[in-house]
């Protein structure tokens, strides 16, 4: 009786399914170092590094890379994404600021002056979701 009064204690927090995002990176120029994923939920927190909702790297391959990004309630997010070719687990730029490393963003790209914002990158998820994003 106690395990089934426990499992419906549970069940709420089961009920507010976790989801997925597979993402495929495309135009990965090659396969050194890895391709990192940053998670943002608020637009107030978006591309800021101690603001990062859920974050996850893989090894780079040329062309095409697969990343999964799991466990993630209903939400709005927007994804920032680089290659980080020389594997020091950081987003190199140069002196001005600018990315020295290829870098994407779900359904934006890179400005003249800067990164798009939270909107303009941002996405519903309310199931497993599949997108596709390029360099």
């Amino acid at each position: 009786m106690k395990k089934l009064f426990f499992l419906f204690l549970l069940l709420p927090v089961l009920a507010l399914s976790q989801n997925q995002i597979s993402v495929d990176v495309h135009e990965v120029p090659s396969s050194k170092g890895k391709i990192s994923v940053a998670v943002y939920n608020t637009k107030e927190g978006f591309l800021k590094f101690d603001k990062v909702f859920k974050c996850d790297s893989i090894l780079a391959q040329k062309g095409i890379t697969h990343i999964s990004i799991k466990d993630l309630p209903e939400g709005e997010y927007a994804l920032a994404i680089f290659h980080d070719e020389n594997g020091n687990d950081k987003l190199d730029t140069n002196w001005l600021g600018i990315p020295k490393e290829k870098v994407a963003f779900s359904k934006a790209k890179m400005k003249t002056f800067g990164p798009p914002a939270f909107k303009e990158c941002a996405f519903r998820v309310d199931k497993d979701t599949q997108i596709a994003i390029s360099f």
